[in-house]
């Protein structure tokens, strides 16, 4: 199936975050607290997917506040932290959604996110993904995980959709 015919059955993507809407590093301050770098471009991304009246959600092996934080500030509600193992929280998101999982896009980097990214419709990586994933994904970004991918991946899919034209006209001088 190709790129388009994929794109345009969207209405949910889901991404892990270290690697995806991160470059993948992990600091720790004196304090041990941690901290994490996140590109404002796919924070805007995720937004207008959102006024576009689609889901997005977070799936992570891992648990950190900062992500919290981060999905509160962008108005993510489908956040799921701690799960190494995705798939079974991939599939419990797009039941309680009433979703079929064609309907749905994963975003990853690395070999936890595979069975999830197999499961869905529309598998997806950043540029600097493990070769394994990149293998697995139906569209690979040319950008590398926090540095604007999921962003990308966002425009590309409205694009497709017909959906960009609107979003943009929010931008518009012209807007009244």
């Amino acid at each position: 199936m190709s790129f388009d015919e994929q794109a345009r059955k969207i209405s949910l993507i889901l991404s892990d975050v270290d690697g995806v809407l991160t470059d993948g590093g992990i600091i720790f301050d004196n304090e041990g607290i941690e901290t994490k770098r996140f590109h404002i471009r796919d924070g805007l991304g995720i937004k207008l997917w959102q006024r576009a009246g689609l889901h997005f959600g977070i799936v992570t092996g891992r648990s950190s506040n900062i992500v919290q934080i981060r999905a509160k500030e962008l108005g993510i509600t489908l956040v799921r932290q701690g799960f190494e193992e995705k798939l079974s929280v991939v599939r419990e998101i797009i039941s309680t959604l009433t979703l079929s999982p064609d309907q749905v896009c994963y975003i990853g980097d690395d070999l936890p996110d595979l069975p999830a990214m197999q499961y869905v419709g529309m598998p997806a990586a950043v540029a600097d993904a493990a070769i394994d994933v990149r293998e697995a994904a139906s569209f690979v970004a040319d950008r590398r995980g926090g540095h604007g991918a999921v962003r990308e991946l966002i425009e590309r899919i409205l694009r497709t959709q017909g959906k960009w034209a609107e979003v943009l006209r929010r931008f518009s001088a012209n807007e009244t």
